[in-house]
């Protein structure tokens, strides 16, 4: 079920049977794709953790890399790379030799979801690899949430009351006990940002939040 990395499923991962059909599914209709969960990418060693939600079918689940070949991914490391958190040139493949500065990138569940839409019980299943990831980094200070699901799954990851941290765009939460300061972002999925929602200045001053503070 696990690799030997921390916090990272093995390629033909069980756990979640909805999940392994469909990647059975997508290997044989996109046998150059990736089509196994998604490591997490960045160092261990670093202070800021961001966590997004699931891998997207036609990006992270085909290229292998979190957010990299969807629009939420030219947001994410565009932002990166205009603070100083990425460097090199994000060309929407795991190899274009982008690399990132004292951030690591994850999602709270690891395989490709039917629609985008893991359910709570993948979430449950997933859980111990984002614990364990958590675990192993032993200068975190800052978690920054893209979105609800994965503000969820790191309160879960850490034993927490939903109800004591309700997600909002924007919002701070100390997570005393833990010495980690969690930050909320709307996911920046296209649907977002075309509608409004979120918009560049909205994730921009986010992201700004969430660096800062994981460098205190």
């Amino acid at each position: 079920m696990r690799s030997e990395r921390p916090g990272t499923p093995g390629r033909d991962c069980s756990l979640c049977p909805r999940l392994a059909s469909f990647r059975t599914d997508n290997r044989q209709k996109f046998p150059t794709w990736h089509n196994a969960p998604v490591d997490s990418f960045g160092d261990l060693s670093a202070r800021l953790l961001i966590v997004g939600l699931a891998p997207g079918l036609r990006g992270a689940n085909a290229t292998g890399r979190p957010f990299t070949g969807d629009w939420a991914g030219d947001l994410l490391y565009g932002t990166l790379l205009k603070f100083g958190s990425a460097e090199g040139i994000y060309d929407e493949r795991p190899d274009d030799g982008l690399t990132l500065k004292d951030c690591r990138i994850t999602n709270a569940v690891r395989c490709v979801p039917p629609a985008n839409r893991p359910t709570p019980a993948e979430a449950k299943a997933c859980r111990p690899f984002l614990e364990e990831e958590m675990a192993a980094m032993p200068n975190l200070r800052a978690v920054l949430a893209i979105g609800g699901f994965a503000h969820d799954a790191v309160l879960s990851a850490k034993g927490l009351k939903k109800s004591t941290f309700p997600f909002a765009h924007g919002a701070e939460h100390l997570l005393a006990e833990s010495g980690l300061t969690l930050l909320d972002s709307y996911h920046c999925s296209r649907l977002n940002t075309n509608t409004g929602r979120l918009t560049e200045d909205m994730f921009h001053r986010v992201f700004s939040k969430a660096l800062f503070v994981s460098q205190q």
